[in-house]
């Protein structure tokens, strides 16, 4: 009996390769609590409600702070502190002020200074960087697909030219040894008159090779899968040139909506000050009228006691 695995979320047991390779999450629970991106930060987390939409981090840091700003640098909807999100605060501390990103053009990459953490010898932001992963990861298993079906349909192909060469082997044997005398000076005759007509002539060339099927298949497979892989390379274009698009337009839309936060901000305090300003001069006239009604009553009194 093969062994059982408990599921972290639920606790039933079931066989390994029904749980997640990450996690380790039944089919029912990867359903139910599905991996998405936070609203704010951005980061991946498992969202236990479909109306939560904040990892519990961010949440902490609403309750605390209150709603976050976009960073200055990264335009990530994730500064609950100051203008900056704790990930550029930590890696401006750790590396230094940041660096215009290869793919979205912002100031938001940091260098650190080793080829290795860079992907493909590009310097790129958090964001670009978790979004060529995903496109990287994604041809892997594609390629991965593809070259194995290939090698299955090669394999059966093999299968099959073998049954065939076998099958003509086993035909060629029922041949009695006579007749293959009678043929041996047939070809022998066919030669010898084919070369003293001067042409040229190899006896390899009368007799059909079996691997000659091989060589063609392996070929055509060779053009098909040099296609296939050109057909993935221009997807791959395809879709980084999208993803780029994509970045830009959120980039785009954060700052916009920062722009419209400062500006509703400013028409706030301003009506502020006008609203307070009007209330003084109000009190102020108020003030003034109160002394005129004052000064009107003491001089009727005056002239009422002066005769």
């Amino acid at each position: 009996m093969a062994a059982l695995y408990a599921c972290t979320k639920c606790h039933q047991r079931f066989p390994f390769e029904a749980l997640s390779q990450g996690q380790q999450l039944c089919k029912e629970c990867r359903i139910a609590h599905p991996v998405v991106k936070c609203t704010y930060c951005r980061t991946e987390y498992q969202q236990e409600s479909k109306t939560n939409t904040i990892c519990k981090k961010c949440a902490q840091n609403v309750q605390l702070y209150g709603t976050p700003k976009p960073c200055q640098y990264c335009n990530i909807i994730a500064a609950f502190i100051g203008n900056k999100c704790q990930r550029c605060t930590n890696s401006e501390k750790k590396y230094g002020p940041p660096y215009s990103c290869e793919q979205c053009k912002q100031q938001c990459a940091f260098d650190r200074k080793d080829d290795r953490k860079k992907v493909d010898g590009k310097l790129l932001c958090w964001l670009c960087t978790l979004s060529y992963k995903r496109v990287l990861q994604k041809t892997k298993e594609q390629r991965k697909h593809l070259s194995s079906s290939s090698r299955a349909s090669h394999q059966e192909k093999e299968q099959y030219s073998r049954l065939s060469g076998g099958s003509h082997y086993n035909s060629q044997k029922t041949l009695s040894t006579s007749s293959i005398q009678n043929e041996i000076p047939k070809k022998k005759s066919k030669f010898e008159s084919i070369t003293t007509n001067g042409d040229s002539f190899s006896p390899d060339l009368a007799l059909d090779s079996p691997g000659t099927d091989h060589f063609v298949i392996i070929a055509q497979l060779k053009e098909e899968v040099a296609t296939l892989k050109k057909m993935l390379h221009q997807k791959d274009q395809m879709i980084l040139e999208k993803e780029k698009k994509i970045t830009e337009l959120k980039a785009d839309f954060q700052y916009q909506e920062s722009q419209m936060r400062a500006k509703m901000n400013q028409m706030e305090k301003t009506h502020k000050e006008v609203t307070e300003q009007l209330q003084a001069k109000n009190r102020e006239l108020l003030k003034q009228a109160a002394a005129l009604s004052k000064s009107k009553k003491s001089e009727k009194s005056g002239a009422i006691t002066s005769p």
